[in-house]
């Protein structure tokens, strides 16, 4: 069951909980997250960055969507972090049912003004779209722990911006970091301040940079407001290391059935332990009612208030 962004998230927010959204680069990452979702009967997000669009043909995600529509689980396909219009555009050319537009770094009138434009595209086609207000922290220096360029969501901001723009899903800085948590460093989750995001904003909250953040602020923060979390570093992190050990000890294995055996295990138990912290196992027996995506395309309307 293919659903965008809005339709995946609805569930969530009605019954409190968090749906897992793991970035994938290839097709066996896909699978394995694909194969956990339906045996824990959870609803997931197939995210994509740029760089990982960019690396593959777009026949991929031909496959990935086939895939997804055939499931009876939900699932949806996100663009995520893109920093242009024209990559929003071509994610929803090549089947991708939510956009995220990245403009968090610029000035609070250039966000605005460019992710309006992706949001009247995307909402003509039946597209979700998330946007982002404040910014997550980035590793400036791993190994002395240094994390630089955070910037907490404001939430007078927040709901200015929903607003203005029409977005079906807000990022929040609340305190975590993107990527692999440098050495020493602990994210602290400001809960007080997502509560009082929650409280204001209509839309659905997400949380970036959920790798490494302490789970049980996760968890907490699922229950508070936040009804999506990113995760990319962490799963990759198993997998990669996985395939070091296997190649380390297996120097003349030339097959990828064998060298990623293991590997796909290791991605199952991030995604499985991930989902738990989200509360999102057995969730998607509110799904049953769900329109497959694109069967209200022509209906749906941009909505954007000035």
């Amino acid at each position: 069951m293919l659903l965008n962004l809005e339709e995946i998230l609805k569930p969530a927010k009605e019954y409190n909980f968090a749906v897992g959204a793991f970035n994938v680069t290839e097709s066996t990452m896909f699978q394995a997250i694909v194969e956990k979702a339906e045996e824990l009967k959870a609803p997931v997000i197939i995210q994509v960055s740029p760089n990982e669009f960019a690396f593959s043909e777009k026949e991929l995600y031909l496959y990935f969507t086939e895939r997804l529509k055939k499931s009876s689980n939900p699932f949806a396909l996100h663009y995520d972090h893109s920093k242009s219009f024209a990559g929003c555009a071509q994610a929803m050319q090549a089947g991708f049912t939510s956009v995220m537009y990245d403009g968090s770094r610029l000035s609070y009138r250039e966000n605005v003004e460019n992710i309006r434009k992706v949001t009247e595209l995307a909402h003509a086609l039946g597209v979700s779209v998330e946007g982002e207000i404040g910014a997550i922290g980035e590793t400036q220096d791993f190994e002395a722990g240094i994390v630089a360029d955070m910037i907490y969501t404001k939430p007078e901001d927040a709901v200015r911006f929903v607003k203005v723009t029409g977005v079906d899903a807000l990022a929040v800085s609340i305190g975590t970091v993107h990527g692999l948590i440098p050495k020493g460093y602990t994210p602290e989750l400001q809960l007080e301040l997502l509560k009082e995001i929650a409280s204001v904003v209509e839309v659905p909250l997400v949380l970036h940079g959920g790798s490494g953040t302490p789970e049980d602020a996760v968890a907490e923060a699922c229950h508070s407001g936040i009804h999506k979390v990113n995760i990319s570093s962490e799963f990759k992190h198993a997998y990669y290391q996985s395939v070091k050990e296997f190649v380390t000890e297996n120097p003349t294995a030339v097959s990828p059935t064998l060298t990623l055996k293991q590997a796909v295990k290791e991605v199952k138990k991030v995604v499985e332990r991930k989902l738990n912290v989200f509360g999102a196992v057995g969730m998607s027996r509110y799904y049953g009612k769900a329109k497959p995506f694109g069967a209200e395309a022509a209906e749906r309307k941009t909505t954007i208030k000035e």
